[in-house]
């Protein structure tokens, strides 16, 4: 219960400040990304508050046992580049320039009920789960072969 409570916490403390930051308004991505026209620095002023606060929690976490909520720490562990980041971090920067939403803006913008807003959300779903789907068959495909 106290896992699933720190998880609502903290998942309305970053949509309150995709909110406050205006990042839940796709024309502010766009906006940033136009570098040769009517460019908005404020996604990069947004990065820059938020890559420290970011860093200070690895550094905190680093020091701790065990987190406060879990059994345990869930860190990243791989460090190797290989083709599925390189094409999934192509495919991710694609669509956010395209329509100017990655997956945690579109889910808070979700409450704003714009329709292109709830069919982007529902794409990004249905892409999950042909995703999870097909690499779950060839996985099995893989272990039989």
């Amino acid at each position: 219960m106290r896992a699933m409570f720190a998880a609502l916490v903290s998942g309305l403390l970053f949509g309150l400040g995709l909110t406050i930051s205006q990042m839940i308004d796709p024309s502010k991505v766009i906006g940033f990304l136009d570098i040769v026209g009517d460019w908005d620095p404020s996604l990069a002023l947004v990065m820059a508050t938020a890559i420290p606060v970011t860093a200070l929690g690895y550094a905190v976490a680093k020091h701790r046992r065990l987190p406060v909520c879990a059994a345990e720490f869930s860190l990243p562990t791989r460090t190797q580049i290989d083709w599925p980041l390189i094409g999934g971090a192509v495919l991710f920067g694609v669509g956010w320039g395209l329509v100017g939403y990655c997956p945690g803006p579109a889910v808070a913008a979700l409450g704003l009920g714009n329709p292109g807003t709830v069919l982007f959300v529902g794409s990004m779903l249905v892409g999950m789960g042909t995703y999870s789907g097909l690499n779950s068959l060839f996985s099995r495909q893989a272990k039989h072969a």
